[in-house]
């Protein structure tokens, strides 16, 4: 592996107040706009004005999660839309639900559960982004039976640049250009989902070794209906979560409980050394602790761990929401192996300092034309390094960032659009066998590009 210079990953500004807080993204590294560009309409129809009798560049804001420069408007005279306002339950039957684009992830899930159903797709491990930025930016959770949270979609509603309204269901030629559409093609304000019957899932966590890990990978994710692993390359282990459907025993327990998480009595400490260890690098290169220590506890969920039982939110959608740089990198499960013993490799060389373990979730095909997941099985290998406490980033993990994501590129990988990447690594066109398709789609809902910013316009003009 060789380092790469191209990207420059931007330092945080932790200390903002007022609407500096508004104009800028989740991880508090980019500003999104100027003073005055955000613009809140509160109906539907209050959106269609906007862009019927405008003609600036806009971009949707959602919850701000994405990397700045997904969500920057182009110029100084263009708009941000928050659209928070446009959330909420539309319509449902009994086995759909069609939610305003804007709902938070949350909102979805606790509807359907408070009815007994899920999603047919595994959740991401946070669950504060909107249904609209999930969709056009291809959140996934785990398990090769399903694929991203896009795969659910029934049908999308969208305003485009004049204004009108399109409708778009999976019989729609260009349903899949909408499925992940990197907010280029118009502004989601509905989405109808498929529901299922909800799973109860009882969930066993090992530690195992490292030393096998290109084979078992595979053989986890074929065997078990759910599965993610936490790489510790350093210490040569790994912490695999296997989750299946929980036996009639448990689920009577779980009920029996409230329907709270139910911890099994097996504490786990095997990897309490190594999570020290990470730990003390982790407080090393940030100087300090950042955002309350809410990365420190990213790690200490990993000590005197135990099999619990529960709804599959309840199980995977854990996540600790602090701003860090995030690279997920996703290849064909097919050559995981390959990437698997090329990291090993290239870490007992160089011997990187990380913040946090190699994640690994692997799931089936999606149907979205951009999802990095596209016609095939794939591993997505995700890499953290969080920010210190004066927002800054260690030289160190920048590098190693750098380097492990050339390395997964030259694999062939397809970058998480929703994280940070480097687009100067990547052939599109040669990665995704869609890519001139979406790029006539978008020509045709938006000639002018009002949808269109710096960072768009480099990937598709």
């Amino acid at each position: 592996m060789t380092a790469t210079t191209q990207l420059t990953y931007p330092s945080q500004e932790p200390e903002l107040t007022g609407e500096d807080i508004r104009l800028r993204n989740w991880a508090k590294n980019a500003r999104l706009g100027p003073p005055g560009s955000v613009v809140a309409p509160t109906t539907e129809a209050e959106l269609q004005d906007l862009l019927s009798t405008s003609d600036g560049t806009v971009r949707m804001i959602g919850s701000r999660m994405s990397p700045g420069r997904m969500m920057q408007v182009a110029n100084s005279d263009g708009t941000l839309l928050d659209l928070s306002a446009l959330s909420g339950l539309i319509s449902s039957t009994d086995d759909t639900v069609t939610f305003a684009g804007s709902t938070p992830l949350a909102a979805v899930y606790a509807f359907l559960l408070a009815r007994g159903q899920m999603l047919p797709a595994s959740p991401g491990v946070i669950a504060e982004q909107t249904l609209a930025g999930a969709l056009s930016t291809g959140t996934h959770g785990q398990g090769l039976q399903q694929s991203a949270i896009a795969g659910a979609a029934l049908s999308i509603r969208m305003v485009l640049a004049d204004g009108s309204v399109a409708e778009f269901d999976r019989d729609h030629p260009d349903f899949g250009a909408v499925q992940l559409s990197l907010g280029s093609l118009g502004v989601i304000t509905a989405v109808t989902l498929k529901a299922r019957e909800s799973v109860i899932y009882t969930c066993l966590k090992t530690a195992v070794s490292a030393d096998n890990l290109e084979a078992d990978l595979g053989t986890w994710n074929r065997e078990n209906s759910l599965v993610k692993a936490w790489w510790f390359p350093q210490e040569g282990q790994v912490q695999v979560w296997k989750a299946n459907e929980a036996s009639d025993e448990e689920v009577m327990r779980y009920r029996a409980g409230g329907g709270e998480l139910l911890a099994h009595a097996n504490t786990n400490n095997s990897m309490n050394d190594t999570v020290e260890s990470t730990l003390r690098q982790m407080r090393d290169d940030t100087k300090g602790v950042a955002d309350g220590g809410k990365p420190l506890r990213t790690m200490t969920r990993f000590r005197d761990f135990t099999d619990v039982t529960g709804d599959i939110y309840q199980v995977f959608c854990k996540g600790i929401a602090t701003p860090q740089i995030n690279v997920e990198i996703a290849v064909p499960l097919a050559r995981a192996g390959e990437v698997i013993r090329m990291i090993k490799d290239w870490h007992r060389e160089t011997r990187p300092r990380m913040h946090y373990p190699v994640i690994l979730r692997c799931t089936g095909p999606s149907d979205g034309w951009l999802s990095p997941s596209h016609g095939q099985d794939t591993c997505y290998f995700g890499f953290v390094v969080y920010y210190a406490a004066d927002g800054s980033l260690s030289e160190e993990g920048e590098s190693f960032l750098r380097a492990v994501e050339r390395a997964l590129a030259d694999e062939g990988g397809r970058p998480h659009w929703g994280k940070y990447f480097d687009e100067s690594l990547y052939d599109w066109p040669a990665l995704y066998p869609q890519w001139e398709a979406f790029r006539r789609v978008r020509e045709a809902l938006d000639p002018q590009h009002r949808f269109a910013n710096a960072f768009t316009a480099a990937l598709l003009d």
